[in-house]
């Protein structure tokens, strides 16, 4: 792919370089999520164990993680990090995938699993 880039810088005329170059910096890339991955608050404690939200977890051995710029990371360069995450799990409810969110993303409301602290009371009216 880089050589065919590279061929198109070489032969196309300016102009046309400098417009796809625009073009392509004014296009940000938006991550698509699964409807079923979650929002949470990751925090990687000793690999593979993790909090999500607290609540002491564990991450499923074929799990990925990745950055905001969509990259792969390994979970030890996460210890001690609190960040705001979607996830999924997987049949053992182990966490399986994790997208770690630009604060765009963090904005956009989604579903959480994290326990609620509302508690709800009804006293009888006599």
């Amino acid at each position: 792919m880089n050589r065919c880039l590279n061929l198109f810088l070489r032969h196309a005329p300016p102009w046309v370089v400098l417009a796809s170059l625009i073009a392509g910096t004014a296009c940000a890339e938006v991550r698509e999520f699964p409807a079923s991955a979650l929002r949470g608050t990751l925090v990687v404690t000793q690999p593979p164990i993790v909090t999500l939200d607290g609540v002491q977890t564990r991450l499923s051995p074929g799990a990925r993680i990745r950055d905001a710029n969509n990259l792969m990371v390994l979970s030890g360069s996460l210890v001690n990090q609190s960040l705001t995450v979607n996830y999924t799990r997987d049949s053992h409810q182990l966490v399986h995938e994790v997208w770690i969110l630009t604060p765009e993303e963090a904005a956009l409301k989604r579903a959480s699993a994290a326990p609620t602290t509302n508690i709800i009371v009804t006293v009888p009216v006599k």
